[in-house]
């Protein structure tokens, strides 16, 4: 069974020293003058056995400076076009073969309007290639989470859906129809995109009406942003816990832009 590592822990080159002398100001400009050579992107990995390892010890000094400054605090970031807010609890990485997998965990996240409880982020096949702008690839994300009940019913109604839900008394989600008259109290789970419908009451104009006469097809959830699938959702109580993959994901960051964020706690900008 894999297992993670704290990069605290990990060292290859001292690197883990790099990122602990990250925050001072005298360390930080010398950085800047000594890593000119892998920050052109003229000069490629390909130059030799040395610069072979940057990888290593780029991923090592952001990931300890990232948890460095804001473990176990609010971290703020535009992931790829969209706001995050949340609680870093956790960020591991691990060498797996040329490639990186990396676990994060986050609490009390926002993503844009979006709240959820917490998440936990397995990056797979993580792969770094220094330039300007630096550019970050994985072949897969899998996201573990929970949400509130409420929140989920929220996002639901962004969806192009024939229903208009909400949350009642009793916890339950009120179904509207949005043009046939009818009402319905519901639990619902998803697999594989496929909403399913556990109808428990329904009425039509305030008459309660026998549940065989109103069929409760699976909605297929289309279009979702990234091609993502959502593996399994379903309640527990107030709060429903989820699984959704996304596959190859591409993004790139300026690495003075991360090294400034780290150091004054700012933003962190993914684009």
């Amino acid at each position: 069974m894999a297992t993670y590592f704290d990069p605290k822990s990990w060292s290859p080159l001292r690197a883990v020293d790099l990122g602990k002398r990250l925050f001072d100001q005298s360390w930080l400009e010398q950085w800047v003058s000594v890593t000119t050579s892998w920050v052109d992107p003229v000069a490629d990995l390909g130059a030799g056995a040395a610069t072979a390892l940057v990888p290593d010890v780029l991923m090592t000094v952001l990931s300890e400076g990232i948890l460095s400054r804001f473990g176990g605090q609010e971290v703020t970031a535009t992931l790829l076009g969209h706001d995050l807010h949340a609680t870093l609890q956790v960020l591991k990485v691990r060498r797996r073969g040329a490639h990186f997998q990396t676990k994060t965990v986050l609490s009390r996240l926002r993503w844009d309007d979006h709240p959820i409880e917490a998440v936990t982020v397995i990056a797979h096949g993580v792969r770094l290639i220094p330039g300007v702008p630096t550019k970050v690839r994985t072949t897969q994300l899998d996201l573990d989470g929970t949400v509130t009940t409420a929140a989920l019913v929220g996002w639901l109604n962004t969806q192009p859906l024939d229903w208009a839900l909400s949350i009642d008394a009793s916890g339950r989600i009120l179904a509207k129809h949005r043009r046939r008259l009818l009402t319905a109290l519901v639990d619902a789970s998803v697999t594989d995109n496929q909403i399913t419908v556990d109808l428990h009451r329904v009425s039509w104009l305030g008459l309660r009406m026998p549940r065989r006469m109103i069929r409760t097809p699976a909605l297929l959830l289309e279009q979702l942003p990234n091609q993502a699938r959502i593996v399994h959702a379903t309640r527990d109580g107030d709060l429903v816990r989820f699984r959704v993959e996304l596959p190859e994901i591409t993004g790139s960051f300026d690495l003075a832009q991360i090294r400034s964020a780290i150091v004054t706690g700012t933003r962190l900008i993914v684009f």
